[in-house]
C-alpha cells in the first residue's frame, strides 16, 4: 500500500468546526475513520453532542445579520477566494477524500475536487443574480416588485458517499444567498468537509458563517434537525432516513430539501450504439464503486441487443483493476466499509436464488483481503419485482434485463419508487425525446449516464425526494420570496375601503 496523507496532526484540535475554530466534541463518545482499504484506523474524534449543536447553531445565528446584510458582490468575492483556496489545496483534498472514503486518486483528483472548486466559482458567480421579477402595475393602483432575501440558519446532513461535493452542494447555494449554516457530515467521513470549512475561513468568509458538527445521526442530527432557531432543513442519504428527517422537520415547521435514493434506470433500445452504451453501462454502474444514488442499476436492453450487450458489460467489467486507491492505476477503490461490503455481498448472495451471476459476486483476497473491496458485478434473469430490481444496493452491482417493445422499456423503468436519474441510448431522436418526457426521473441522460454540471440542477420525484442541489434553481430551497406592494394612488378613503365600510 502507498503512503496515506497524515490527518492526525492537521485535525488535533477535534472535529468539530464552530464559531471559526476546530474543537473536540462534548459527548464523552469516540468515533475512528477507518481507512476502507486498509481496515485501519486514519483518525478518532471526539463526537458532538447535543449542547455542541446548540453552540453551533448559535454562532450561526449570530453571524447571519451581518452576513445576509452583506452585498451580493462582497459574498460573491468571498466565493471567488474561497474557489481560489480550495485550488491550491486541491491536492491534500483529494488524498484526504480517497482515504476517507476508498475512492481511487484519480477520481478525487479528476472529479470530486475539481467538481467542488467549479460549484464554488459557479456560486460566486450565481450569489450576484438572485432576483425578483421587474415592477409592474398589476393592480393599476400600486407598484410590486419581489424581493428574495435569505431565511436564517440552514441545518444540513450530508452523506459518505461525497463528502467534500455534498458539503459544497450544502453549504454554497446557502451562503451566497445570506444564509448562515451548521452542517453535519457523515461520522464515517468527516475530513474533507471540515476543510472546507477551514478554506472558507483561509478565504475571508466569517467566522460562524459556515459551522461543521461531526456526530451520530440519531442525536446530533435530529437535534439539529427539529431545533427552533434552523429553518431550513438540506437532508442527502437514504428514503428511511429521509422520512424520518421529514417528520422531526415538520414538529417545527421548517423548509424541508430532501435528496434521498435512487434505482436508476439504464435504457437501451435496440438502434443504440451498442459499444458506447456498453462502455457507459460499465462506468455509470461503477462510479464510486457503485455508491452513487445515480449510479446505473437496471440496464433494460432492448431484447436483439440483450445478449450482445450482457456479453460486452461482462468482458469490460473483468478489465476493471480493482485495488488500493492511491495506486495511479487503480480503477476501483473498496466501499466505504467492511460493513457496507458485506450488505451489498448480501444482495448478492440472495440473488443466486433467483438469478444468473453473470461475473463478478465476491470480494477478491490477497493482498486486498483486509480492505473493503468488492468485484464489478453483473446479475441476469431476476424477476422485475425482485430485490436487486427494486431495493438501492449501492455497490458495483448492474442488474441486466431485457425487454421487447418501447411501452415495456419505458414501464419498466419507470417500475421502482425512486425516480433521481435515468438514462436512454438510441440513435433515433424521436424515440429518445420521448423517452426523456416519460421516464420519471430529475434527471434525463440520452446517450450517456452520470455527468453532472454546477449551472443544472441535481434532485429527485417520488421516493427520491424534492428540491434541487446546484444551479440557480437551488436558490429556491434558501431564499424567502417576499412581495412588495406601494400606493401609486396617495388617496386616503380608496374605492376598495367601502366593501368594510361606509359608501361609494
Amino acid at each position: 500500500m502507498t503512503n496515506r496523507f497524515q490527518v492526525t496532526d492537521r485535525f488535533a484540535d477535534g472535529a468539530q468546526y464552530i464559531g471559526g475554530r476546530l474543537r473536540a466534541g462534548t459527548s464523552g463518545r469516540e468515533h475512528s475513520v477507518i481507512d476502507p482499504a486498509t481496515g485501519k484506523t486514519a483518525y478518532t474524534y471526539a463526537l458532538a453532542s447535543t449542547a455542541d449543536v446548540d453552540e453551533a447553531v448559535a454562532a450561526a445565528k449570530a453571524a447571519f445579520p451581518a452576513w445576509a446584510g452583506a452585498t451580493p458582490g462582497e459574498r460573491s468575492d468571498a466565493l471567488h477566494r474561497l474557489a481560489g483556496v480550495l485550488a491550491e489545496w486541491a491536492e491534500d483534498l483529494a488524498r484526504v477524500e480517497s482515504l476517507q472514503c476508498g475512492k481511487p486518486l484519480k477520481l478525487t483528483t479528476e472529479f470530486d475536487v475539481p467538481g467542488t472548486i467549479d460549484n464554488t466559482a459557479f456560486f460566486a458567480g450565481a450569489a450576484r443574480h438572485l432576483q425578483g421579477q421587474s415592477a409592474a402595475e398589476y393592480s393599476g393602483d400600486h407598484t410590486s416588485y419581489i424581493r428574495r432575501e435569505p431565511i436564517g440558519v440552514v441545518g444540513s446532513i450530508a452523506p459518505w458517499n461525497y463528502p467534500l461535493q455534498m458539503a459544497a452542494w450544502k453549504i454554497l447555494p446557502a451562503i451566497a444567498a445570506g444564509n448562515t449554516i451548521v452542517l453535519k457530515p457523515a461520522e464515517l467521513t468527516p475530513l474533507t468537509s471540515l476543510m472546507f470549512a477551514q478554506a472558507a475561513k483561509e478565504a475571508g468568509i466569517p467566522d460562524g458563517v459556515i459551522n461543521i458538527v461531526s456526530g451520530s445521526g440519531r442525536d446530533v442530527g435530529e437535534h439539529l434537525v427539529g431545533h427552533p432557531d434552523v429553518v431550513m432543513t438540506s437532508f442527502t442519504g437514504s428514503t428511511p432516513v429521509g422520512k424520518r428527517v421529514a417528520e422531526v422537520a415538520t414538529a417545527t415547521v421548517k423548509r424541508l430539501h430532501l435528496e434521498l435514493g435512487g434505482k436508476a434506470p439504464f435504457l437501451v433500445f435496440d438502434d443504440a450504439d451498442l459499444e458506447a452504451a456498453a462502455h457507459g453501462a460499465v462506468a455509470a454502474s461503477l462510479i464510486n464503486s457503485g455508491q452513487d444514488c445515480t449510479a446505473a442499476t437496471r440496464a433494460y436492453v432492448q431484447r436483439p441487443l440483450f445478449d450482445a450487450f450482457v456479453a460486452r458489460v461482462a468482458e469490460l467489467m473483468e478489465t476493471v483493476r480493482v485495488g488500493d486507491p492511491f495506486a495511479p492505476d487503480t480503477d476501483l477503490g473498496p466501499l466505504v466499509s467492511h460493513r457496507h461490503r458485506d450488505s451489498v455481498a448480501g444482495f448478492v448472495e440472495r440473488a443466486r436464488g433467483y438469478a444468473t451471476v453473470v461475473t463478478g459476486g465476491e470480494a477478491p483476497g490477497g493482498e486486498l483481503e483486509n480492505g473493503a473491496y468488492y468485484r464489478p458485478t453483473l446479475i441476469t434473469g431476476a424477476a422485475q419485482d425482485s430485490e436487486v430490481v427494486q431495493s438501492e444496493i449501492f455497490g458495483p452491482v448492474l442488474v441486466a434485463l431485457p425487454f421487447d417493445g418501447d411501452d415495456e422499456g419505458i414501464r419498466l423503468a419507470n417500475d421502482t419508487p425512486y425516480g433521481l436519474a435515468a438514462s436512454a441510448w438510441s440513435r433515433d431522436v424521436y424515440r429518445a425525446n420521448r423517452a426523456t418526457r416519460e421516464i420519471e426521473a430529475g434527471c434525463v441522460w440520452v446517450n450517456d449516464h452520470i455527468p453532472i454540471i454546477s449551472e443544472m440542477p441535481h434532485g429527485g420525484t417520488k421516493a427520491s425526494g424534492y428540491g434541487k442541489d446546484m444551479s440557480a434553481y437551488s436558490f429556491e430551497e434558501y431564499t424567502q420570496v417576499k412581495h412588495v406592494m406601494f400606493d401609486n394612488t396617495a388617496v386616503a378613503a380608496k374605492d376598495w375601503h367601502r366593501t368594510i365600510f361606509g359608501d361609494r
